[in-house]
């Protein structure tokens, strides 16, 4: 079986974080969504991999991922373009794929669990197509599955208004080389995409046989800043406490926290985990960072007080003001000279951006 990872798309729920590169790309617990995708694949034993690549920087995942060898996988990309829908990404994988079975597997997705006992079932017992689904609140905000008793799906709509479920599609899904024909003959949809969930559906019109398998652990779409930082806690909450950096007498490192090699945690300082403290990072002092927070690489934090939110890296964060459930990008500066009021500074911060408070 091969895998495909889809890195396109706009991103346009995430800007500006995303005007300076894909979606996929921004990190969760100090690592790059993408590579959760990849990780998936790869403890499945999927290890030819093909990356489809979309119009913003795509030059930047070719740069983080390579040719797949550090990652214990092999790589080939594969030009989409313009975003035009997943189907229409999986129609440009076509030649990659050949004969073969493969999973899609949308590149701002998170999941808990993995996908290899998908992955076997559908091996194993032959079926046309396999679809992860997940029970939403809100499923009409997604493609939504409805199943018979033997949990094989017999209806798919995108975004119906009376959703005839719970079950949200996630954005994984296991296909054969059956699919291609049906996305040749689809129309683009009233978005101007050809749409995955149409052409599944119109698979299980023509006789195909379509799998439901539902999600056991949770799984998050990261399309925007909350979910983001919903997903940075789920992760966060199973990190393991190790520290490689040094912490200073004086300094306070409380629960389970990952500090990284190169990183000083000066006197005066507390650390309350969980959280992520990437290389080469100075905080403090008189710094505190509280629970659910992931400071990226070589970011520097003096005299500032920051909780559940994400630092991308090499950020300059100084001064009292809290800041909470943020993102804040690359090589950003905020200094604060203060604020007399309890509250906290809510930021979606772009990279190489200023802000004085």
């Amino acid at each position: 079986m091969k895998g495909i990872i889809l890195t396109g798309g706009a991103g346009t729920r995430l800007r500006p974080l995303t005007h300076t590169g894909p979606k996929q790309l921004i990190p969760i617990a100090n690592k790059p969504n993408v590579l959760y995708c990849l990780e998936d694949l790869r403890e499945a034993q999927i290890t030819e991999i093909g990356v489809i690549l979309g119009d913003n920087q795509p030059g930047k995942v070719r740069e983080l991922l390579g040719d797949g060898s550090k990652w214990g996988v092999h790589i080939t990309y594969i030009v989409q373009g313009a975003p035009k829908g997943i189907a229409h990404a999986v129609l440009c994988a076509e030649a990659f794929a050949g004969d073969d079975p493969f999973c899609v597997y949308l590149g701002d997705n998170i999941l808990k669990g993995g996908i290899r006992g998908m992955v076997d079932e559908f091996q194993t017992k032959g079926y046309d197509a396999e679809v992860m689904l997940c029970r939403v609140p809100n499923p009409e905000k997604f493609g939504v599955a409805e199943l018979d008793a033997h949990g094989n799906i017999v209806s798919l709509v995108e975004k119906p208004k009376a959703p005839k479920s719970e079950l949200a599609l996630v954005g994984i899904y296991l296909l054969r080389k059956n699919i291609f024909p049906i996305i040749r003959g689809q129309k683009p949809s009233w978005r101007n995409e050809l749409e995955i969930t149409e052409a599944l559906d119109e698979l299980r019109k023509h006789g195909g046989r379509i799998r439901a398998a539902i999600v056991k652990g949770w799984w998050k779409d990261t399309g925007k800043p909350e979910d983001i930082l919903e997903a940075n806690h789920l992760l966060l909450d199973d990190v393991e406490r190790r520290i490689d950096g040094t912490v200073e007498e004086g300094a306070v490192v409380e629960g389970r926290v990952r500090i990284g090699e190169g990183t000083v945690v000066a006197t005066g300082s507390v650390v309350k985990g969980p959280a992520v403290i990437g290389r080469d990072c100075v905080i403090g002092p008189r710094t505190y960072v509280g629970p659910y927070t992931s400071i990226g690489d070589g970011s520097r934090l003096v005299g500032a007080d920051i909780e559940a939110s994400i630092v991308i890296g090499d950020a300059i964060i100084e001064g009292p003001d809290k800041i909470v459930n943020s993102l804040i990008g690359r090589s950003v500066t905020i200094r604060s000279a203060g604020n007399r009021l309890p509250k906290g500074h809510r930021l979606i911060v772009g990279e190489n951006s200023t802000l004085d408070l």
